[in-house]
């Protein structure tokens, strides 16, 4: 696994980053090959903020297979807050591995989400919504199930996930309702 510890308003010194690097290598041994779990990155940032009594976060990304789980933690302690995070990551991997088992043995234990309902919405100006948007993002999407999009979903502890349905092609969206359920959004034909 290739881990790569960075850092942002701090100097990341060695003991730091050895600190960083041997907490996320524990994470090697829920995989059986070296191919599973490819890429590590790790950002330790130090919020410049006085009002933020967590100031010390620590943040790491791993890749496995297609899959992309994150873990965030913030304390006044950066390696308190490197700890707590990859208690999270591993916990994450955990449930990870445990619902790929689960698939692989056949027991599907999700079943398939409820329609989504119609939601009201309101029309806008379009200058007033693009000055709201403040951050763009681009990533790959892969073919996938509904299943497979929901488990990414919350391995990512996202209210919503946009993805390319392995099935038709088209691009859906699996979000979460407030009821707990999930939702599908898919295009009309």
């Amino acid at each position: 696994m290739h881990i790569l510890v960075k850092g942002r308003n701090i100097s990341v010194t060695e003991a730091l980053e050895r600190h960083a690097l041997e907490k996320v290598e524990r994470l090697r041994r829920f995989f059986d090959d070296e191919k599973s779990a490819s890429r590590a990155e790790v950002e330790l940032t130090h919020e410049r903020n006085r009002s933020i009594s967590d100031c010390d976060v620590a943040e790491a990304t791993l890749f496995i297979n297609g899959t992309v789980l994150k873990a965030r933690e913030a304390s006044p302690d950066m390696y308190a807050s490197i700890d707590r995070m990859s208690d999270k990551l591993e916990r994450q991997v955990r449930r990870y591995r445990g619902r790929q088992i689960d698939r692989w043995q056949g027991q599907m234990k999700n079943s398939a989400p409820a329609p989504p309902e119609p939601e009201p919405f309101v029309v806008e100006e379009e200058a007033e919504i693009e000055d709201r948007i403040v951050r763009t993002k681009q990533f790959q999407m892969k073919p996938m199930s509904v299943g497979e999009a929901a488990l990414q979903m919350e391995l990512l502890d996202h209210d919503f996930f946009v993805f390319t349905s392995a099935d038709t092609g088209d691009i859906n969206v699996v979000y979460r309702r407030r009821d707990g359920n999930f939702g599908l959004i898919e295009p009309a034909r």
